[in-house]
């Protein structure tokens, strides 16, 4: 288990084992080697992720909300692990590396913007850039998908 804390001060512990439980799921997500990101309307450019609805898998949830923030459709989902934030009532969230297929256009992508395509998380401008890209977890994990051993195939 490793741990970090957020920009709350938080504490954060990533775990790299399955989970049923996570009520949240971060897609960290590329096309032919780029990263494939979404741009929230009020936070700025982030993965995709979000909440598990009801009797929904996770693997149903992750595929959910890259499409409903992008229009991505995944060719290849990898399980990666989950992270849970610490708070008064602390939060979970199953991590996955994913292959986009394809990206359709769509008239509304709900509470982003849509699909912002991307080298390097470095590439955001610091105006549009969400706070979460500076999360030292999901800077974690990016880290580790630049490594094409830890990415879905």
């Amino acid at each position: 288990m490793l741990e970090f804390m957020d920009f709350e001060e938080r504490k954060v512990t990533l775990e790299f084992k399955e989970t049923e439980s996570a009520g949240h799921v971060l897609a960290i997500c590329r096309m032919d080697g780029k990263y494939l990101l979404t741009d929230h309307k009020v936070r700025g450019v982030e993965f995709s992720g979000g909440k598990v609805e009801p009797e929904e898998t996770l693997e149903e949830a992750v595929n959910r909300e890259v499409f409903e923030e992008t229009g991505a459709s995944i060719g290849a989902l990898k399980y990666v692990g989950y992270y849970t934030v610490h708070d008064a009532k602390p939060f979970t969230k199953a991590v996955y590396f994913a292959d986009i297929k394809d990206v359709f256009f769509k008239c509304d992508y709900l509470e982003t913007l849509g699909p912002v395509l991307l080298e390097s998380i470095d590439e955001v401008p610091d105006e549009k850039r969400s706070i979460l890209l500076e999360d030292d977890c999901i800077r974690y994990l990016y880290d580790m998908s630049l490594d094409d051993a830890f990415f879905a195939k």
